[in-house]
């Protein structure tokens, strides 16, 4: 995928950040468009496709926060959260409503940047993926399509973030096998990547369950050690 064709939204009601934001992914040869406030995220996106989102917390009309949960219900591809708000419980709060990574202001622009660009690293590894292996798993009422990223519970397409799949994915790759949180962490973020904490993984867990298995029927908690995917119930 050329940088060219490579187009990235970026949603800030500060133009100043988003001129700032703008110019330095240009420099680096993505296309970037604008927006200022949440309704205009979600009405450029009905014209627009883009591979990545930076979407500010704080905007007029509609937060951050809602714009992301409402894009989760039709897309999956990354969102990067920016926030004035540094405190452990906003990260949690924005990764639980879908986003991929979380950016406390003031930022390095550097390594802003460093993340859109690992951010869409793992997205063209996993459309290699698509390419290249394809499948259906089914474990009791769930039912999930490698080839294009989709889950199914009952028959009803269950809307997961990429990170949700990738996990669930994982884990089922890796059945009856007690992976830590380390383990996981490493496997869908990347080793050595500082983007996350573990307690991301912790958060895309009770994510998974709350969509997929409200009861804990299939992902087990190992106390102390991780997690495993039994596949069936009991």
């Amino acid at each position: 995928m050329l940088k060219s064709l490579v187009k990235i939204l970026v949603a800030d009601d500060d133009r100043e950040i988003v001129r700032l934001i703008g110019d330095s992914l240009e420099d680096e040869g993505y296309q970037v468009i604008p927006a200022y406030h949440g309704k205009q995220v979600l009405e450029l996106l009905e014209s627009s496709a883009v591979s990545l989102i930076i979407l500010d917390i704080m905007m007029p009309e509609m937060d951050g926060l809602e714009v992301c949960r409402k894009i989760r219900n039709k897309i999956g591809i990354p969102i990067i959260l920016l926030s004035a708000k540094g405190r452990e419980i906003d990260k949690v709060v924005g990764l639980e409503v879908g986003a991929d990574d979380y950016l406390t202001k003031p930022f390095s622009i550097n390594e802003l940047v460093a993340r859109v660009k690992a951010h869409l690293r793992r997205e063209k590894r996993k459309d290699k993926a698509v390419k290249n292996e394809t499948g259906v798993l089914v474990f009791d009422d769930v039912a999930i399509h490698k080839d294009n990223y989709e889950v199914y519970k009952n028959g009803r397409k269950i809307n997961l973030s990429t990170k949700e799949f990738q996990i669930l994915l994982y884990l089922i790759e890796n059945k009856n096998l007690v992976l830590s949180r380390e383990q996981i962490y490493d496997a869908v973020w990347g080793v050595g990547s500082d983007y996350c904490d573990l307690n991301t993984v912790t958060v895309h867990i009770k994510n998974l369950r709350d969509k997929i298995d409200p009861q804990n029927e299939y992902i087990k908690t190992v106390w102390g050690v991780g997690y495993k995917f039994t596949g069936a119930k009991g």
